[in-house]
């Protein structure tokens, strides 16, 4: 059987906390869904229309930002 995705991200992860990587750490320490009513506001924009790729999370944009 082969391995899913989830499954080796999971792997992933195991791996970063080993060699000493501190995003996993910052992940446990900071809330981020704490940030999700600000950042909704801030990005209540209604789509055009149905076509294309759906936005990024909101929350998972404002870690790419700030890390």
């Amino acid at each position: 059987m082969q391995p899913g995705f989830f499954y080796l991200l999971e792997d992933r992860y195991a791996l970063l906390e080993k060699l000493g990587d501190p995003l996993p750490q910052l992940n446990r320490v900071v809330d981020w869904e704490a940030f999700r009513p600000t950042l909704a506001k801030v990005y209540d924009k209604p789509r055009k229309s149905k076509a294309g790729r759906k936005p990024y999370d909101v929350v998972q944009m404002f870690k790419v930002l700030v890390i």
